[in-house]
């Protein structure tokens, strides 16, 4: 199976390429894909160098399945190119998510839904990500009506400039900014742009996935989205009001039983989830399970994961597993 990787050199392109050899994924001959510049150069995979090509040659030779992470411009322009010579694209970036010609997809969720037609096929947000995980099987059992979500997200979602930016600031040098602030002992609450609603376009991510995934537009969901300066992955403070009334332990159960999802919840010895042992990890992990208080049918929780894996290259190979597992591609 020839898999083209579509932004090969990016940070989440090489966590792709390291999540298709982990999971030892059929790839017999890899493609690695990159802009001009970075045509020539030499990556290694499984052991083997290959050399990186630009997206032209690329389409001319006819992968089966192309991972692309390489920003929504080149997706837009890019992706349709690829479907058309066969290839089945599973898109990192925002281009195709709300498109109702396109599926978005949580494997755990509702890989059920796609079929060999789906030739662009999109992969959420991070942040949306993590959060369906635990959203989905109690929305199953409860019925959610209304989501209140704040997010404390790691640099690496804005990427290597990002990262460079904190070690930069760690170090007393000055540097490029990834960011209008410093971000070392600080927190921005501006992920993304701003909209003329006054939300970020990471905050409308938030709500508008999730409900595409859920298939439920009367979920409401609202959303602040922070960054701060953590490198391991994405957290979330999550409330939920369901229309059922629930038993706490109940809803540890089915998260419990829900793959993907490890609770950490025993706060006799301190464990809850935190993103520096998400780092590196596949699971989304929920703790601080809890009754709301203040609101009927409410429950807060905490979710996090790392947003380069489960948020981004492991969700989009676990996609590509389930075409080749159903013969889809």
């Amino acid at each position: 199976m020839k898999v083209a990787v579509v932004g090969a050199t990016g940070m989440v392109g090489q966590v792709i390429l390291k999540v298709l050899a982990e999971r030892n994924f059929p790839v017999t001959e890899l493609i690695p894909v990159a802009s001009e510049r970075s045509v020539g150069t030499k990556i290694e995979f499984r052991d083997k160098e290959f050399e990186v090509v630009g997206l032209e040659d690329a389409v001319a030779k006819k992968p089966e399945i192309a991972l692309f992470s390489a920003g929504g411009e080149t997706s837009l322009e890019w992706a349709p190119k690829f479907a058309a010579a066969g290839t089945t694209v599973i898109d990192n970036s925002s281009a195709w998510r709300m498109n109702p010609e396109n599926k978005l997809i949580v494997p755990e969720i509702n890989a059920s839904e796609l079929t060999s037609e789906d030739k662009i096929i999109a992969n959420p947000n991070c942040s949306t990500i993590q959060m369906v995980m635990a959203l989905s099987p109690l929305h199953k059992k409860y019925n959610i009506k209304r989501v209140v979500v704040s997010t404390y997200q790691s640099i690496t979602g804005t990427g290597v400039k990002a990262v460079e930016q904190l070690e930069n600031e760690y170090a007393g040098k000055q540097g490029e900014m990834a960011y209008p602030y410093p971000i070392h002992r600080n927190a921005i609450p501006h992920c993304d742009v701003f909209e003329e609603n006054g939300y970020t376009k990471e905050e409308m991510k938030l709500t508008n996935e999730t409900k595409k995934i859920l298939q439920d537009d009367s979920v409401a969901v609202t959303a602040t989205a922070i960054r701060i300066p953590v490198v391991g992955g994405h957290s979330e403070s999550v409330n939920i009001t369901f229309e059922n009334d629930f038993e706490i332990n109940e809803v540890r159960r089915i998260l419990s039983d829900f793959p993907g999802i490890k609770v950490q919840d025993n706060l006799d010895v301190n464990t809850y989830p935190m993103p520096i042992y998400a780092e590196g990890k596949d699971d989304v992990f929920v703790g601080r399970i809890r009754r709301d208080n203040s609101q009927a049918n409410s429950l807060n929780m905490w979710i996090v994961a790392d947003n380069l894996r489960k948020g981004a290259a492991t969700n989009a190979v676990q996609i590509a597993e389930y075409l080749v597992e159903n013969k889809l591609v």
